[in-house]
Parts: structure tokens; C-alpha cells; sequence
């Protein structure tokens, strides 16, 4: 199998192509690197990987020093022709494409980062998809999608039409646009709403990752809407394991499928939309507990109220996956916060 993932810099993809990798699959990754974070801990993880920053540069091919079966080129996916000579060149077998311009708050301020970053490099892989066909096409979405929702846990059974951020709009928009690719042209694909997702190797823009930067440096840390959030907290290991199942299993088309009754999780095209999180929310101020045992210091609490494009509560509904491939999330939020702390000490020194 060849796989090219997008975003291998990024938290997600960084710990999805190292664990292809390891199990001997031939993988190609890419990534812009942009400023949106710190991009030396882009680096640093690249350099986990085999691949040495002083290698990297715009459109350059560099082959890992520790795993000859991966290979990263710094590009930016926005580049079609770029994109589609890669593409034509290698000839993958699945596309899992986890790149995209992150973050509920950011997109306040910075719409068109959305539109460009999420919309044009979407429509990009699914014209690649289209000209070089896959076996498989899966792609990130967000829990963000459901937005007004109030019915727990949140079903992909259930209509999202009702989205609060444009980042979350620009996820909704990824799913309907790949499932226009799915009818048209028989692509499979999968799109996955990823949970809270935690653990090393993180974003720094995460609110975990937020506040143990600021207990290591005895700030306070906002807590919006006054610490009554819940959220589904999902460990970056159990994440992994999830896109791995279905990535090995390419959307089919739903046989029974009801225009009438229209299920928006399927469709008579090879179109499949799954929730990948613990099930399981927990309460903020909890999870807050566990990185001040884990740190062994208290927090400062700075109680603020709720922010613009936010929900109070996240919790998934995973039984697709439980009943397609018997995923079970197996970290527990202690040792997921214990792990996540030990790699950030060691880290940041």
C-alpha cells in the first residue's frame, strides 16, 4: 500500500504517518509548514520521523534517515498542478487528508485563511482523487459541525446544518463537497469528526496545552464560560487507531439507503461519515484537575464568559465504529493527561 497524507507536520498527521511507517507502509507526506504555531515543533516533529530541517525546502523530495519507506516534500496543496503531478507521479492507493487551517477561534478573526486553506486545498484532493483514482479518499471534519445541536451525544445520524463557526461550516462544506465527488465519480470516501483530540506532540493553541504552559509559568489560564463546558476528550493513540480502521475500509454504497428518509452519515454512493471520540465528556474543571496532579502545581483560574463560535459540550456517538470495526477507545483521560505532561516536560525542558 502507498499512502500520502497531508499535514504530516501537524499534531494528528505527524502521529498517523509515524505509525503507517512503523508498520512498514510505504508513505509520502506533506505539509506547508505555515507560522499559524510554533513551526519549530513542526520540525521537531518532522524530525522524529527521519527528516532533518535543513533538508527541507519548498517542492524538494526528502527521504526519512530512519524509515526508507517515508518520504516528505514541503508543498502547499493549494498548488493544483503541484499536487496533481505528485499525484500522477505516484499513483496512491489511499489519501488521508488531514491538513487544513485549524482553530474555532482563529477563523473569527481570519475567514479567508478558511476559504483557501479548507475549501480550495479540498476541492484540490478531490480533483486529484478523481484524475489519479484511489482506493480510498479519507479526510478530516470536526465535531464542530454539529454547532447548535443540543441532542447527546451527537449523532452522524443527526442533520448539521446549523454551524456556529466558519470553521465548522468549512468542515459541513468539505463533507457535502466530497460526497458530490462520491456520486459523480464513484471515489470512496470517508470523512472522520475528530473529538478534542490530546496528547504529545500537541497544538499549542489547545486549551491543554494552554494551560499547562501557563501553570509551568504560574499564570492564570482562562476558562470560559466560567468552567461549565464538557468536552470529549480523545487521546491521539485511540484517534490513530480509528483512522487506521476505516482507512483500510473504503466507503461501499449503502444498498438501502432512503431518499425519503435521507440518513446523512451514507448514501447510495460510497460515502461513509463517522465520529472518531471517546464517548465519554468530561467536565472541564476535571480535566483541569488532572494537569494539576500531573504537574504537581495548582492553576490560576481567570473565569471568563463564553466565547464567540463555542459550544458548552462535545460528546460523541461512536457506535458506527464500534459496529463496522470494533474501535474502543482505550486511554483513559489520567493516563492520556499523564502521558501529554511527560512528553511536554521533557520538551520544554
Amino acid at each position: 500500500m502507498k499512502v500520502l497524507i497531508t499535514g504530516t507536520a501537524g499534531f494528528i498527521g505527524f502521529h498517523l504517518a509515524k505509525k503507517l511507517i512503523e508498520q512498514d507502509i510505504s508513505v509520502v507526506g506533506v505539509d506547508n509548514i505555515n507560522d499559524y504555531y510554533d513551526i519549530e515543533l513542526k520540525y521537531a516533529r518532522l524530525a522524529e520521523c527521519g527528516i532533518d530541517k535543513v533538508n527541507v525546502n519548498w517542492h524538494r523530495e526528502v527521504t526519512s534517515t530512519k524509515y526508507s519507506n517515508y518520504r516528505f516534500i514541503r508543498m502547499n496543496i493549494e498548488s493544483k498542478g503541484e499536487l496533481m503531478s505528485l499525484c500522477h507521479r505516484e499513483q496512491f492507493d489511499v489519501i488521508v487528508h488531514l491538513a487544513a487551517q485549524a482553530g474555532v477561534r482563529y477563523s473569527i478573526l481570519n475567514p479567508d485563511a478558511y476559504a483557501q486553506s479548507n475549501l480550495v486545498s479540498f476541492l484540490n484532493i478531490l480533483e486529484v482523487s478523481r484524475h489519479n483514482p484511489v482506493k480510498h479518499l479519507v479526510y478530516a471534519s470536526s465535531s464542530s459541525v454539529y454547532g447548535l445541536n443540543s441532542t447527546m451525544p451527537f449523532s452522524v445520524h443527526d442533520n448539521v446544518d446549523h454551524p456556529v463557526s466558519l470553521y465548522a461550516a468549512s468542515k459541513k462544506a468539505n463533507e457535502l463537497m466530497a460526497h458530490t465527488y462520491s456520486h459523480l465519480y464513484k471515489i470512496p470516501t470517508s470523512g472522520l469528526r475528530f473529538f478534542t483530540v490530546y496528547g504529545p506532540w500537541g497544538r499549542p493553541d489547545m486549551a491543554y496545552f494552554l494551560f499547562a504552559e501557563a501553570i509551568s509559568k504560574k499564570e492564570p489560564i482562562p476558562v470560559f464560560n466560567h468552567g461549565k463546558m464538557k468536552r470529549d476528550f480523545t487521546y491521539i493513540d485511540d484517534i490513530v487507531s480509528g483512522i487506521i480502521n476505516v482507512m483500510n475500509s473504503p466507503a461501499q454504497p449503502d444498498q438501502n439507503w432512503d431518499s425519503k428518509h435521507p440518513d446523512p452519515s451514507r448514501s447510495t454512493a460510497p460515502y461513509r461519515i463517522y465520529n472518531i471520540g471517546n464517548n465519554n465528556p468530561v467536565e472541564l474543571m476535571s480535566f483541569i484537575g488532572e494537569i494539576e496532579k500531573s504537574m504537581g502545581e495548582k492553576a490560576i483560574i481567570d473565569y471568563k464568559g463564553m466565547q464567540p463560535g463555542d459550544v458548552t459540550s462535545t460528546w460523541a456517538n461512536v457506535d458506527d465504529l464500534i459496529n463496522n470495526f470494533n474501535y474502543k477507545p482505550t486511554t483513559s483521560i489520567k493516563e492520556g493527561i499523564e502521558k501529554f505532561i511527560r512528553w511536554y516536560k521533557e520538551y520544554y525542558g
